[in-house]
């Protein structure tokens, strides 16, 4: 049975950011009814699936009126003028509670807007609230011990990935048209995944991150999760540091570009339905134009190259996570939910110089995984790599909840197996949606490219989803 139903959002729920947002500036809709449609969802739907931590309904009313007055003097904020979207809680919001999923947290009141929040603000957004993640944003799952588990909108029984698990359910439940997540091991691209929607891990340090609470100040990225690629480079432009249009270069051509699909650890124990939605992802990539290159079992990033990356981004994380939160531990260690709070401690066993060895690293191994790619300076033979987001399909919560400590962690280790790596090497990767399983779950697969070649990923996908309708699937739940 769906949560609600309503034959007056037929119109709105089958429109992506950017249909909304032409027809808010054309005028066929009004700001002050979409976003009024959008708090009616996130009010009911919303909640149903603990996808939010608090809904900010009279501001945002306030703020699509005013963006709505705007435009009958033919005046405009920009590309996303009087769309509602709304963001994962790690992102302060002036004068609103900002607890990252915590307890330890909980209450804090901020003084300013984050830098990305600032800059959607100017672009012409109407914030609705704040989203559901895990605690400090240790979860791959959804899991968040304080404040509930969040839920899957196609099944309520199985995880809907995290630790941007709102934004991933609000988009694919159309509670919202976009969202802003971060991304340490895989936070934006475990929910898209998970939840069948589009999510963007970008370039470290492409997009500034004043005012968003850290995990890894090294490996942390902010990006966006959207219905599609096309939406997710409407935010792009308005998130970087230096402005650039991303949605020019979309035309659907993949003439030239070649793809490289490596087997080695990528597909080590790939499950046989993800692997076929693959397959029928690279024959549409191809069709559109794209040369398909299969790496040799002995190409491509070795076992061994990729232990050495895991194991870095694994000391890097925990050391900066353990630094961050050692006074917290130390006087309020009951705060914490067991499983986060195994994640932070082993950051205490690496000293200073073992933490030091793995970031100065960094570039080397970057250049040696591009390298191993066909992607480096000497060797550019590859544009992008496509392999699974996920090998494995979403797991129910019970699977990654019930258990021993170890048999957890275990389960999350599988979880994060394709997406960890990249943060430490610093690129960028996008998530698509790309089929369902015979659980009715969706599958996704994983472009991975050069720093600062988000452009090529969103082209890419853009032309995959212009042959597709994967990603316009909505959950039956939410209709």
């Amino acid at each position: 049975m769906p949560l609600h139903s309503s034959a007056s959002s037929l119109d709105l729920i089958s429109m992506d950011l950017i249909s909304v947002a032409n027809a808010i500036a054309s005028k066929q809709l009004s700001s002050y009814e979409v976003t009024s449609w959008c708090l009616n969802r996130l009010n009911s739907f919303g909640k149903a699936l603990n996808a939010v931590f608090w809904i900010d309904h009279e501001n945002a009313l306030h703020r699509a009126k005013h963006l709505d007055e705007m435009l009958s003097k033919n005046e405009s904020r920009g590309s996303l003028h009087g769309v509602p979207l709304a963001h994962k809680d790690i992102f302060s919001v002036a004068g609103q509670v900002r607890h990252v999923g915590s307890k330890i947290l909980r209450g804090s009141i901020m003084d300013q807007d984050a830098h990305v929040i600032d800059l959607l603000n100017q672009a012409g957004q109407v914030n609705l609230g704040s989203l559901h993640m895990a605690e400090f944003a240790l979860s791959p799952t959804g899991f968040n011990g304080h404040y509930g588990h969040a839920l899957n909108p196609w099944n309520t029984e199985y995880c809907p990935g995290g630790s941007s698990s709102g934004s991933g359910i609000a988009v694919a439940a159309r509670l919202v048209f976009g969202s802003l997540g971060s991304d340490t091991g895989g936070s934006i691209r475990h929910p898209s995944a998970m939840c069948g929607v589009t999510g963007l891990k970008t370039t470290r340090r492409l997009i500034g991150d004043t005012g968003s609470f850290p995990l890894s100040m090294t490996l942390d990225c902010i990006g966006p999760i959207a219905q599609t690629s096309r939406d997710c480079a409407r935010l792009l432009s308005h998130l970087v540091n230096e402005p650039k249009d991303y949605e020019t270069n979309l035309d659907g051509d993949l003439n030239g570009i070649r793809i490289g699909v490596p087997h080695q650890y990528y597909r080590d124990f790939i499950d046989a339905q993800v692997n076929a939605a693959l397959q029928e992802s690279l024959s549409v990539l191809k069709e559109r134009g794209a040369t398909i290159v299969h790496f040799e079992m002995n190409e491509g990033p070795s076992q061994k190259l990729m232990q050495k990356v895991n194991s870095m981004m694994a000391i890097v994380m925990s050391f900066e996570a353990a630094t961050l939160h050692q006074d917290w531990l130390k006087s309020r260690p009951e705060d914490y939910a067991e499983q986060v709070r195994l994640r932070i401690e082993p950051g205490f066993n690496f000293s200073e110089q073992v933490y030091f060895d793995a970031i100065s690293s960094r570039l080397m191994i970057q250049d040696e995984f591009l390298y191993a790619c066909g992607m480096g300076l000497k060797n550019q033979r590859i544009d992008v790599v496509h392999v699974p987001t996920l090998q494995i399909q979403t797991p129910t919560i019970s699977q990654t909840t019930v258990g021993s400590s170890s048999e957890i962690l275990s389960s999350l280790s599988k979880v994060t197996h394709n997406t960890r790596g990249v943060n430490y090497l610093g690129l960028p990767a996008i998530s698509v949606p790309a089929g369902f399983s015979s659980a009715g779950l969706p599958m996704a697969f994983q472009l991975i490219g050069r720093a600062h070649e988000e452009a090529r990923l969103l082209k890419i996908a853009d032309a995959y989803q212009s042959e597709t309708s994967w990603h316009q699937k909505i959950p039956t739940l939410t209709h």
